[in-house]
């Protein structure tokens, strides 16, 4: 799951005007943001397997601490507390957890049966759809455009760069979607781990283009 991740990202702009495009790109991604950390420091463990799946090589061994529910309840518990300690507004605050917490529920639509529920227990789940490319474009691509469709209707450009800002990140998005899922696969554990440390600037530019935007009130 990819851009349905950022879909939820800009569809949240929705109810939380105050909070800024890559905060709330920052929550939806964010245990996406720690794992390639997680897999260079050795903590969790990822396998190239080519066919595993129709839409990923990636066979995902070991990662309690970034992807097991409990983990991922106390991320969301976590950003939501800093929000709040930052920034004092509530409302933004739950909707980050609900960013946070959506990773969790979204990766258990795809994957497979490699989601732990608790870091220490042997049980995984996952309902497989990435064993069909058709599924899974079905569900991420239109989650995708009414995402994007969503927060261009609740803010509007104040300038050139909020309105062409806004067209060329879905276009990037669009094409790292594309090149991840038609692509070769990787040649290595850590090009994985390291390509994906390029995720943070995902986050940048949701700032940058939030930052010529307003919110419609």
């Amino acid at each position: 799951m990819f851009l349905g991740h950022f879909a939820l990202g800009f569809a949240a702009k929705t109810v939380a005007p105050r909070v800024s495009l890559g905060t709330l790109f920052l929550a939806a991604q964010f245990i996406d943001l720690l794992w390639p950390t997680f897999l260079l420091m050795g903590l969790e463990r990822v396998r190239i397997d080519v066919g595993a799946t129709v839409v990923t090589p990636l066979v995902f061994e070991h990662h309690p601490w970034s992807h097991s529910l409990l983990a991922v309840s106390g991320w969301a518990l976590l950003i939501a507390g800093l929000h709040f300690l930052m920034v004092h507004e509530r409302r933004g605050a739950l909707v980050l957890a609900a960013l946070v917490l959506s990773h969790w529920l979204l990766d258990l639509l795809v994957h497979r049966p490699d989601l732990q529920i608790l870091p220490w227990s042997a049980t995984t789940v996952g309902l497989r759809l990435w064993a069909s490319l058709t599924l899974t474009l079905a569900l991420e691509v239109p989650l995708f455009v009414i995402g994007v469709w969503l927060y261009a209707r609740s803010t509007r450009p104040m300038d050139g760069a909020g309105r062409w800002g806004l067209v060329g990140l879905v276009l990037v998005l669009f094409v790292i979607y594309a090149g991840t899922v038609l692509g070769q696969p990787p040649t290595s554990v850590s090009a994985v781990a390291w390509v994906g440390q390029l995720h943070w600037l995902l986050v940048l530019l949701g700032y940058w283009v939030d930052q010529h935007r307003r919110a419609r009130v």
